[in-house]
């Protein structure tokens, strides 16, 4: 089955909020989600704050606080399909840990950012053309999708690409972390899906 790994700094606020919220909201479609940090700060919980994000946000708080963080390795990236960093610098981070990761990390707003290039239509083109089974459809869309990063045009702003890093900050910055988490994480939902949706065969 697909699987997914979200990565920020201390493994304490992005990356696990992300986690939770993939995790939730593809359940029903059995795919698998971790998270870690390239500085984790192990066994440590998620932040308060991160946690009232996440609970805000439907999850159960027993699940918010079971998370403890993890320190990235290269093990941790030997089978998942898609890696979702917080930033520029994690996914650099991932990168080098482990090269052949290339093609399928990004970080998480630069996924949806490039998704979003392209339409429903497409994309469930080119899930059906990699075959019936789900894991090869969703790698074929992740390849789709960092296909588009020589065809769009580079950002005016390379910020736009990170998740703000809100750990020791106000409870505004924690909120617009989630703010730009958040949509990011819609858009990798609707790309999943679309791959493990069942689709009618279209009448000539």
């Amino acid at each position: 089955m697909f699987e997914i790994v979200t990565i920020c700094t201390g493994n304490i606020c992005r990356s696990p909020l992300a986690e939770l919220l993939l995790r939730q909201r593809l359940a029903d479609l059995g795919v698998t989600v971790h998270s870690a940090g390239t500085r984790g700060l192990v066994g440590t919980q998620m932040t308060e704050e991160a946690r009232e994000l996440a609970v805000a946000r439907g999850i159960p708080i027993d699940q918010a606080e079971a998370h403890r963080a993890r320190w990235l390795e290269e093990r941790h990236l030997a089978t998942p399909d898609l890696v979702l960093a917080m930033a520029r610098e994690h996914r650099r981070a991932v990168v080098e840990l482990a090269p052949s990761r290339l093609r399928s990390t990004f970080t998480v707003r630069e996924f949806a950012r490039l998704a979003r290039t392209l339409d429903d239509r497409e994309l469930t083109a080119t899930a059906d053309a990699a075959g019936a089974d789900a894991t090869s459809r969703l790698r074929a869309l992740v390849a789709l999708i960092a296909a588009q990063r020589g065809m769009s045009q580079p950002l005016a702003d390379p910020l736009d690409d990170d998740v703000v890093d809100p750990y020791r900050r106000s409870w505004k910055t924690y909120e617009l972390s989630a703010a730009q988490l958040e949509p990011a994480i819609d858009e990798v939902v609707r790309v999943v899906r679309l791959a493990m949706a069942r689709h009618a065969p279209v009448a000539d």
